[in-house]
């Protein structure tokens, strides 16, 4: 687990005209108008949907104005508003997880980490293939995306992560510090930490990312919410649902004029090129698609393999089942076919 978060606040700006709202439907009920305290993770995978819907106005178009606070993992995010101190959140591989628990509902999905999770060795530690990883530590978050992905790339390649490595659980910038100063020969992270292992350290490789386990073990990330909160606004909550959608669409048919934007707002120490890599290393579907991907189950499995780990992984008793903490029937009844 990762040191307690420095939340930071954002008042969101909008105005500027929406677009892409053709395959939205209308409402079918009055908006309420209100104002939404979420969580995310300060990543493009997790936040592009976010701040294109800021920054084009589809939350503003949805009565939606959110009260953003950043998070290091989406572990903590969950126990943040688990204790009810954020209504909903964005988040990565971790949305499979404490909804198997009880805690918390899922409703949409933002994508597929494709190539956001990636392994990176030292070869200048003695470490350039598979087998030199055997006994050695490796850095990451555990129970996070990296951690998902991590344990599906050892075990495809015949290694036992609870035997053959030693993992070593450090929030994500402290295990990449730890793989950078040489205290350990290998770390599994996720965009953007990738750019300072590839700048600070000539002898890394990467040896392999997410890509190369789809569709095994897909890893996606997407929309929460306690269940509690879902019950009593689910109104409210078709209202980001729609929002998202607009949103969604927009990035994916626009991603040339909305990624220099969210760079200059959102990500100002990120290179321009860096952030359409991240872009580019995620699995976008336009929301027609993903209406598709609800209705035919392939949605609820990508989210039960996941959960399948965490249950493992964390012992989790009864687990609860994806089919049954993913509603999907928000976006099925606000996204046209």
């Amino acid at each position: 687990m990762s040191k307690t978060f420095q939340p930071r606040r954002r008042q969101l700006l909008v105005g500027m005209s929406a677009a892409g709202l053709s395959s939205i439907a209308a409402p079918a009920i009055a908006q309420q108008r209100a104002k939404i305290r979420a969580g995310y993770v300060d990543t493009l995978a997790v936040t592009g949907q976010l701040w294109t819907g800021v920054h084009r106005g589809h939350w503003a178009k949805e009565g939606i104005e959110f009260d953003p606070v950043k998070f290091s993992t989406g572990l903590e995010l969950f126990n943040a508003m688990i204790g009810g101190s954020l209504d909903m959140l964005s988040t990565g591989a971790v949305i499979s997880n404490f909804p198997a628990r009880g805690q918390g509902k899922a409703f949409l999905i933002n994508n597929i980490e494709f190539a956001t999770a990636q392994l990176w060795i030292r070869e200048d530690q003695g470490i350039k293939t598979w087998a030199d990883l055997k006994g050695k530590k490796i850095a990451t978050t555990l129970g996070t995306t990296a951690h998902v992905f991590l344990d599906a790339a050892l075990r495809a390649n015949g290694i036992d992560p609870s035997k053959d490595v030693e993992l070593i659980n450090q929030g994500m910038p402290v295990a990449v510090t730890s793989f950078i100063s040489g205290a350990v020969p290998a770390v599994a992270l996720w965009v953007p930490f990738n750019i300072q292992v590839r700048q600070r350290v000539p002898a890394a490789k990467m040896l392999v990312d997410a890509s190369a386990y789809f569709p095994k073990s897909a890893i996606v990330g997407g929309w929460a919410t306690r269940a509690d909160y879902f019950e009593k606004n689910r109104p409210l909550i078709a209202q980001v649902v729609r929002g998202w959608a607009a949103a969604n669409d927009d990035l994916i048919k626009n991603s040339a004029t909305i990624l220099p934007v969210i760079q200059a707002n959102n990500y100002q120490q990120v290179p321009l090129a860096e952030l359409q890599e991240q872009f580019q290393a995620s699995k976008y579907y336009s929301s027609s698609d993903w209406r598709k991907l609800y209705q035919d189950g392939t949605a609820v499995g990508w989210l039960q393999q996941v959960t399948d780990f965490y249950a493992r992984f964390g012992g989790i008793q009864n687990p609860v089942p994806a089919k049954t903490y993913f509603d999907t029937g928000l976006l099925l009844e606000n996204v046209k076919a």
